[in-house]
């Protein structure tokens, strides 16, 4: 499972809100516990150099080289990325899958429908690389409704 603050959510659908009809796309810093769930405190936004920006996206290689740097003695790390999918689904696709390069990180994808965000899901590639699985996303403020019994 992965943890994110209600506004490091909000900042990645506005992103990839901002960015349509182009992909958006950013950097996750967190860190994983043994709990196995994953806590995204920070999410940074890059700008999308892919050279077709409707169809892809490519993070800044500036930003991850920063955050490398100021993360280098800390617990925390880069763990994965976000990007938009405008007037597609919030799932991986085929050129997602063909285009992973650190198979450990963790993908949040957002749909983005004629300029809307309406859902964001999240992805881990399955250890032998053919294929995502899909994984549950909370904000940190999520709380279980109580039981009726």
């Amino acid at each position: 499972m992965i943890t994110i603050p209600a506004d490091g959510l909000a900042r990645i659908v506005a992103a990839g809100e901002a960015a349509y009809p182009l992909e958006s796309c950013g950097l996750l810093v967190g860190h994983g516990e043994k709990d196995g769930v994953w806590r995204v405190p920070e999410a940074h936004d890059s700008p999308n150099l892919a050279a077709d920006a409707r169809h892809a996206f490519e993070v800044d290689p500036a930003l991850r080289f920063a955050l490398l740097h100021r993360l280098r003695d800390g617990p925390e790390a880069v763990i994965g990325l976000f990007h938009s999918h405008p007037d597609l689904r919030a799932q991986p696709s085929k050129t997602d899958l063909d285009k992973v390069i650190e198979p450990d990180l963790i993908w949040l994808i957002t749909s983005v429908l004629d300029g809307q965000a309406v859902l964001t899901t999240a992805h881990r590639l399955v250890e032998d690389g053919s294929e995502f699985q899909q994984i549950a996303l909370r904000t940190d403020d999520w709380t279980a409704y109580p039981s009726r019994d």
